[in-house]
């Protein structure tokens, strides 16, 4: 039987590359998007099921997510109206009982405090958060609160934390662990298009369940220097 799926955020770079992946293995998607944004899928109308809408509507999202065996949701904290918490609270309310979802944000969520941020890292964040909330651009704060609500909830989640993300072909399923730091994670760097891979691939690995990965590029120097044997 045909896997259903629902991609949030799917005019995206990252979205559209979930799609890809997600039409490479036979799944049927449904993506959301933003109305303006509609034109960005035109390449794949004729294979998925498009639904316009804000993706912190939960109008919008309860229609999406009906009958899907996975979620992926691409959580932006673009604007000061809750918009990454908002989207997040809405897959956990409609998506189907035992859906696997899978969410994607940055390496500056974490979900036990373990995780070691170099100085460079935490002045960066700082800053980009004091101007983003400034130009009222982005609100960093309210990822934080979605991922908050998302490691609360009892469902089948899984948060995908990316590192630098950079184009280019791909290099295959990147390497993870459970904390920044790790000096596997060091070169901290990832192909965009395999993040898209790691998020399609985690809706089939339990052993990502209640786990937010960090994530770096498989042929990067780190990756190589400290895989497994």
């Amino acid at each position: 039987m045909t896997r259903r799926i629902c991609i949030i955020g799917a005019s995206g770079k990252l979205g559209q590359y979930m799609i890809e992946h997600a039409l490479e293995r036979g799944f049927e998607v449904t993506g959301v998007c933003r109305e303006q944004s509609v034109h960005k899928l035109d390449r794949f109308a004729d294979r998925i099921t498009i639904v316009p809408g804000k993706t912190n509507d939960r109008d919008v999202i309860r229609q999406a997510v009906e009958g899907c065996d996975g979620v992926l949701t691409v959580l932006v904290p673009w604007g000061i109206q809750q918009y990454a918490s908002g989207t997040a609270q809405a897959v956990l309310d409609f998506a189907e009982p035992g859906a696997r979802l899978a969410f994607s944000c940055g390496w500056h969520i974490s979900q036990d405090g373990q995780d070691v941020y170099s100085w460079g890292f935490r002045a960066m964040l700082r800053v980009f958060g004091f101007i983003a909330r400034l130009t009222r651009f982005a609100e960093l704060d309210d990822q934080v609160e979605a991922c908050r609500r998302i490691f609360a909830s009892d469902t089948r989640w899984t948060v995908v934390r990316g590192s630098d993300l950079e184009e280019g072909e791909s290099q295959g399923l990147p390497v993870w662990s459970e904390h920044v730091g790790d000096p596997i994670l060091a070169s901290n760097k990832t192909r965009r298009i395999d993040f898209a891979l790691f998020m399609v691939e985690a809706l089939d690995n339990d052993d990502l369940i209640h786990v937010a990965p960090a994530i770096c590029g498989c042929q990067t120097p780190s990756a190589l220097a400290h895989a497994a044997p």
